[in-house]
């Protein structure tokens, strides 16, 4: 059996047109492989990443997990990323680190982006596992949620210390991450999108309300979308039996793209 621990913990980096570089990890394997995409402020060595990495390796699928631009081992500072950026990123890593068809899984504002990255490449995409996805969230979860303390902070500094209950390191965001942001909203018109979804949100979360994810079906085009509520699962979802519905989810997923491309 493969496993994690006994294969070259080492990234490779993948060399952005203006000089950056983006930390990776892949695996080569059967198809359709799978792209783990992280959360804000988040990396590639989190409990998803890693577990579903090693599902995937057990199962001979092909996997890949990387760092945005600012993020974990990728260059950049953070305060410098937007959501642009990030799915420029992603896109690079589909195009330069993939084979074949990909499903994307999204954490959080990783759930963003792998939409954004499938509405660039659609033909490349076979389906979406969303955890917590926060698509919109810099104007719908952050800026239309801050006092006008936060909101005068950050047109007076341009960035605000968010304190995280995840680490004692806090959330840095800056106004021109949110004003970005505008550029790359999808919810309200509808998102173009034909590929299967599934969706993955505890009812607990205090960052990303299950209500945003009723809102994600309903913007998505695609009809074959399900939603799987936790009544107890919190933002993370990294508890043991979360973990083991987001493998169940990914693999099964993969199982029914993989049945529909050969029935074609």
């Amino acid at each position: 059996m493969n496993d994690i621990s006994k294969s070259d913990t080492r990234p490779k980096f993948l060399k952005r047109p203006d000089g950056a570089t983006i930390a990776y990890h892949a695996h080569p394997g059967k198809s359709p492989g799978v792209i783990f995409l992280g959360g804000f402020m988040s990396d590639m060595t989190g409990t998803k990443a890693t577990a579903l990495e090693q599902a995937c390796l057990e199962a001979g699928r092909a996997f890949v997990r990387f760092d945005y631009f600012g993020h974990g081992q990728s260059s950049g500072a953070f305060v410098d990323g937007t959501i642009g950026r990030w799915k420029e990123d992603a896109v690079a890593v589909l195009d330069a680190c993939t084979e074949g068809p990909q499903i994307l899984v999204g954490s959080s504002m990783g759930g963003w982006i792998m939409l954004l990255a499938a509405l660039d490449r659609k033909k490349r995409v076979a389906g979406l596992v969303g955890i917590a996805p926060a698509p919109d969230f810099t104007r719908a979860l952050m800026w239309e949620g801050f006092d006008n303390n936060i909101r005068e902070t950050l047109q007076r500094d341009g960035v605000y210390m968010e304190p995280s209950e995840y680490s004692e390191e806090p959330y840095t965001i800056a106004l021109h991450l949110i004003e970005e942001g505008d550029n790359h909203m999808i919810m309200e018109n509808g998102i173009d999108l034909d590929c299967p979804v599934r969706i993955l949100q505890g009812m607990q979360d205090p960052d990303v309300p299950w209500q945003h994810a009723l809102k994600l079906v309903d913007a998505l085009k695609s009809d074959n979308v399900t939603l799987n509520l936790n009544k107890s699962g919190d933002h993370r979802l990294s508890e043991p039996d979360d973990i083991e519905r987001l493998v169940t989810t990914v693999e099964t997923l993969c199982q029914q793209v993989s049945g529909q491309d050969a029935s074609e």
